[in-house]
């Protein structure tokens, strides 16, 4: 199984999404095309993505 990297960029504005425009994750998850735990793990980071 392979696996998509994603940039500090693309992930701080996903988990930006969630927090500040209070998107659900389920939302955000659906529209960008990636796994609801990918962003529950990057939202856990508090902001140290990379």
């Amino acid at each position: 199984m392979s696996y998509q990297r994603y940039s500090a960029e693309f992930k701080r504005e996903a988990v930006n999404q969630i927090t500040e425009r209070r998107h659900s994750i389920n939302e955000v998850s659906k529209r960008l095309g990636i796994s609801t735990k990918s962003l529950y793990v990057w939202k856990g980071s508090k902001g140290k993505v990379e």
